[in-house]
């Protein structure tokens, strides 16, 4: 089994920024044609140039995961254009830090709506796609907060120990029909979402305390997990959670 792209397409929802973009490149640069969707089309446009310096084809079609439409149309132009999707990528999501007492109901439905019900939706859409082809990989974006609590982060936190969830429960489901549903748990990762509650706080601080390789990870880093779930060399690996975190969920005591 190989772990090369080649002759692949991929759709990575949530790809024009951070940990999407970054794995959005990693599937061009194992070979797989790619098309990262977001809700900014200049964000769409921009990811796409790089795709296409890599060599790799691709579309500029910008969608919303609270959308369905938005995302069929989606489904729709990549099958027109590539035949068929193999691989599904979803990493559109978001957070807030705010004392659950204090935490309204808008607050908690606009996380969850994205995080969760956004990922199911997107898996929806394409899996309906991928059963009928008999064949796909969809790799999901979990958390560390899939795993433990993380402090007044109520609604981020419920959110991804629901995609641990559903990754398993749709994993279970559709393997029968050739697709395989796995998901990625990055540890701590500076990016736009989570700058503002790492940077120079004592959260920040002992995030990176509790990481034994002692830093944040690099988007880039993630790359190669993707690759992985996505190629068929996972060919008998579903419902999977794959931490990568610099040892922040094997740490006890560190000194």
């Amino acid at each position: 089994m190989t772990v090369s792209l080649a002759g692949r397409m991929a759709v990575v929802v949530g790809g024009t920024s951070g940990i999407g973009r970054a794995l959005a490149y990693g599937l061009a640069d194992a070979g797989a044609d790619v098309v990262a969707t977001g809700r900014r089309k200049e964000l769409v446009d921009e990811v796409a140039k790089e795709i296409e310096a890599r060599g790799r084809r691709t579309l500029r079609v910008p969608s919303d995961v609270t959308d369905r439409p938005s995302l069929e149309k989606l489904r729709q132009a990549c099958v027109s254009a590539f035949g068929r999707v193999h691989i599904l990528v979803n990493c559109a999501g978001k957070t807030k830090r705010v004392p659950s007492l204090e935490m309204t109901g808008e607050q908690w439905d606009d996380i969850i709506e994205t995080n969760l019900t956004g990922t199911f939706r997107a898996c929806q859409v394409f899996g309906r796609h991928m059963i009928a082809e008999r064949y796909g990989r969809i790799v999901n974006i979990g958390s560390l907060a899939s795993f433990v609590g993380l402090h007044e982060v109520a609604a981020y936190t419920a959110s991804k120990s629901g995609v641990a969830g559903l990754t398993r429960a749709l994993a279970v489901e559709w393997a029968p029909h050739g697709v395989c549903v796995n998901a990625i748990a990055p540890g701590v990762f500076r990016t736009e979402l989570n700058q503002k509650l790492l940077d120079g706080t004592d959260r920040g601080r002992e995030l990176l305390a509790r990481t034994p390789m002692r830093r944040w990870g690099k988007v880039e880093e993630l790359a190669g997990a993707a690759v992985f779930l996505s190629s068929d060399a996972a060919s008998f690996v579903t419902g999977e959670v794959l931490t990568v975190d610099g040892g922040f969920l094997a740490s006890g005591v560190n000194q």
